[in-house]
């Protein structure tokens, strides 16, 4: 008969550890891979950007007359970091995030400029992954970006209807009805969001209107910056003309089920100022340009990563 009796050890006896099989030692814990999901997003996010810029970038076709003026290149810069610089200021308050976090938002832009939305992911991911920065990025993220849908559809019915009271005699009577009503169409898109705004917003009220009226100031400089660039690429159409095609781009951006947004605007632009190559070639240009921008952005925050990484391992 034993002396202990079944599943008991002899306090002396020392057990030997009972090894892993292959199989139990290559798992890692769920917690840990609950905790690096935030990068297994970005990267993957990372690699959809590029693989779409890529694309992008191969059909646009390059190979166009450079407008001469400066002023067209100095605006267009001003123009592509004016969104980026937008949302740096609403969450350097909202979280106070470091300089760092201006190249995360710049990766925002560039992901949700190829897929919508995607940016917003992005950021939520690079925020959770700091976990001192923020305890729950995501209320404000989602608050930031409804915000930022709302402000668009306000800002595109104000600059449409001051636009279209100065240059209304140059529409004819179908494209104002048009021009009208697809403005209020889009504005009336954010009613549910202010009519049930409690439930639907995280962040206290008076921050919620600050960041609206960033958003509103982002937008404006945006609309004057993208009519300016125009303008110094086609000076033979008024600053006010663009700025009412300005106003255009921003619903044309808001519509549904558009697959190539640039080339509807380019249409419709072109049935009001007339001059059919130069602006096709003048919108087309500035689009080529922003993926040329996205390139080389994506390239430089790729070879940053790699430095940054290779001086952390360094002794």
């Amino acid at each position: 008969m034993d002396k202990f009796p079944s599943g008991a050890t002899n306090a002396g006896t020392i057990e030997a550890p009972v090894p892993l099989t292959p199989d139990l030692a290559g798992l890692e814990p769920i917690e840990t891979l609950k905790r690096r999901w935030p990068a297994y997003l970005a990267g993957a996010t990372t690699i959809v950007m590029i693989a779409m810029l890529g694309k992008k970038l191969l059909e646009s076709n390059l190979e166009r007359t450079f407008p001469d003026n400066p002023l067209f290149y100095i605006f267009f810069i001003l123009l592509y970091v004016t969104p980026v610089a937008g949302d740096y200021i609403i969450f350097r308050k909202l979280w106070q995030i470091p300089p760092e976090g201006f190249i995360a938002l710049a990766r925002k832009r560039i992901a949700s400029d190829m897929l919508n939305y995607s940016g917003e992911a992005y950021f939520y991911a690079w925020a959770r992954q700091r976990a001192t920065l923020v305890a729950a990025p995501f209320g404000a993220v989602k608050d930031v970006t409804i915000l930022s849908a709302i402000a668009g559809n306000a800002m595109t019915f104000s600059i449409t209807a001051v636009a279209l009271l100065l240059y209304v005699d140059l529409l004819t009577p179908t494209q104002q009805h048009y021009a009208i009503w697809s403005t209020v169409i889009v504005f009336l898109m954010s009613v549910p969001f202010l009519v049930f705004s409690k439930r639907v917003f995280s962040l206290e009220r008076p921050r919620l209107w600050w960041i609206f009226g960033i958003h509103c100031l982002r937008l404006v400089a945006g609309s004057v910056f993208i009519a300016l660039t125009w303008h110094f690429g086609l000076q033979t159409v008024s600053v006010g003309m663009w700025l009412l095609l300005a106003a255009l781009r921003m619903i044309v951006s808001r519509l549904p089920l558009v697959p190539n947004k640039d080339l509807f605007f380019a249409t419709l632009a072109t049935q009001l100022i007339g001059q059919n190559e130069e602006l096709s070639n003048l919108v087309a240009l500035t689009a080529a340009l922003t993926l040329v921008v996205h390139v080389a952005l994506i390239a430089a925050f790729g070879l940053y990563g790699l430095v940054r990484k290779k001086n952390e391992v360094a002794p």
